[in-house]
This record gives structure tokens, C-alpha cells and sequence, in this order.
């Protein structure tokens, strides 16, 4: 009964060690038929210390003078005839081309560009709901461009007042290669920032080394959690504010141009040990 007993222990084990489940080592006593030298395995696992991956952001931001500024405005003309619309409309742009022109000569205004005469009709509804006679429309758009904001403020006062012109906004800008320069400056400083916040956390774990692994734009950095995506860096367009100014011999027009801002986030993760 032993001997069979035996038997199908052995070969239970035989299965067991084919399986993996055991190893060998002198401490395990085989039983018959068996490898003398096999034992089974305990569950304990020894733990081995791995990197720590560390996930941060990074931001920063910098407020910079605006260096030029793009004045908009529209002339507009409306009648009953269309002929005398157009007409009128040509009458009120041409002494705006002029001075503009000659501005561009004297060097007062960098640029400035017009769009088409856009002409149009609509038939208005009187009080008791009836269409009138059509009514005719033409507008005209411009983009001026000044370097010399005390220029442009004595400009803004004098177009202001002619018959037809209406001073939209003005739209305050860097010159592209200031913009190029100041976006590389941010976006190097927000890495700075992702790389000191996530050597704080390293420090904080009692882990010296970090090592970057992946950098990217918000949004961008492979991971489940995705957020909502967001540009790099950003440059806000400040527009003018105006104020009125009644005393005689100065300008008209007051602007108060506010700083552009410029900022950039980043998403980045590092392996700390």
C-alpha cells in the first residue's frame, strides 16, 4: 500500500516539476522515484527597486510692450439710389487714400491695406409691416499700421471726425521676429519650470537621479488621462481702449495700449531613482 502511495506521489511531483512548481536544492527529502535533488518553491517574492516615473507640468508667462499697432476703420455710405451710393462712396474714401499715401511717404505709417467697396441693398419693414423702398449700402475696410503710438493718436482723432468713417479697434502686436524670440524664451522657461517641479518631488522620495522621458505640449504627452488640449506658447492680442480727451490741442483720442501676454505650459515625465 506504501509502495503505491509512493508511486503517485513521485509522480505528482515529476508533473509539478515539469510545471515549474519545483526547483532544486539539497533541503527537500525526495520520495521514491523522484529527482533526489528537487524541492518545491515557496511563494515569497524578493522586491527589486524600480524607477519611479514622476508626471509634471510646467508653466510661465511674460508680459511685453506692444510695438505696433494695426488701427481698423470703415467708411460707409447708404441712399436710396444705388448710383449716387457708390458715388458718394468714393467721395468720402479718396481724401482717406491721400493721407494715407502721404503718411506712408513721411514714414508716419509702416502700412496700410483697403478692401473692395462692398455694395448692397435691403428693402426695410415700416411700422405697419410693410417692405419700403430698397435701401442701397457701401462700406469700405481699412488696416493702418503705426510704429509711433503718439502718431497714431493724433491720426485715430483726425479720422474720427470726417463724415462716413467709423474707427473700429486697434489691434496692439510684436514684430514677428520679437514674437519668435520671446515664444522660444517662454517655452524654455516652462520646461525649467517642469524640470524643478519634478526634481522637488524626486528630492521628496529621497531620489536624487532624474532623467527626462517624454515632453510635449498640453494634451500631447501620451498618457490615459488625457486633458483638454492647449497651445504652447500663446500670445493674447491686447486691443485699445479709449478715452476721450475735451482740451484743446492735444488729441482726440487716447490710447491705452495694455502689455501682451506670452505663455506656455508644458506636459513632461521623468524616471526618478
Amino acid at each position: 500500500m506504501r509502495s503505491t502511495l509512493d508511486r503517485a506521489s513521485g509522480a505528482l511531483e515529476r508533473v509539478a516539476l515539469q510545471l515549474g512548481l519545483w526547483q532544486t536544492g539539497p533541503s527537500r527529502r525526495p520520495h521514491a522515484g523522484t529527482d533526489a535533488s528537487a524541492r518545491p518553491i515557496r511563494s515569497r517574492r524578493v522586491g527589486v527597486m524600480s524607477d519611479v516615473v514622476i508626471t509634471v507640468r510646467g508653466e510661465h508667462e511674460t508680459r511685453i510692450a506692444p510695438e505696433r499697432a494695426i488701427a481698423h476703420l470703415t467708411i460707409r455710405a447708404e441712399g436710396p439710389e444705388r448710383g449716387a451710393v457708390v458715388e458718394r462712396m468714393a467721395a468720402l474714401t479718396e481724401p482717406v487714400r491721400d493721407d494715407l499715401a502721404a503718411r506712408k511717404s513721411a514714414g508716419t505709417v509702416t502700412e496700410w491695406t483697403s478692401q473692395r467697396v462692398s455694395v448692397w441693398s435691403e428693402r426695410p419693414w415700416n411700422n405697419e409691416g410693410k417692405r419700403l423702398a430698397p435701401v442701397h449700402y457701401a462700406t469700405v475696410d481699412f488696416s493702418v499700421t503705426f510704429t509711433d503710438f503718439a502718431v497714431l493718436s493724433w491720426w485715430a482723432g483726425e479720422v474720427a471726425e470726417r463724415e462716413g468713417v467709423q474707427l473700429g479697434w486697434i489691434e496692439w502686436q510684436l514684430t514677428p521676429e520679437t514674437r519668435a524670440r520671446t515664444e522660444r524664451d517662454v517655452a524654455t522657461e516652462a520646461v525649467g519650470v517642469a524640470v524643478a517641479r519634478a526634481s522637488a518631488y524626486a528630492g521628496a522620495l529621497g531620489l536624487s537621479d532624474v532623467t527626462a522621458l517624454e515632453i510635449a505640449d498640453l494634451g500631447l504627452l501620451s498618457r490615459q488621462d488625457r486633458p483638454e488640449a492647449a497651445p504652447g506658447p500663446r500670445m493674447l492680442m491686447a486691443k485699445a481702449s479709449f478715452a476721450s480727451d475735451a482740451a484743446g490741442g492735444a488729441p482726440a483720442v487716447q490710447l491705452q495700449p495694455e502689455d501682451i501676454v506670452i505663455s506656455a505650459a508644458v506636459e513632461a515625465r521623468f524616471a526618478a531613482r
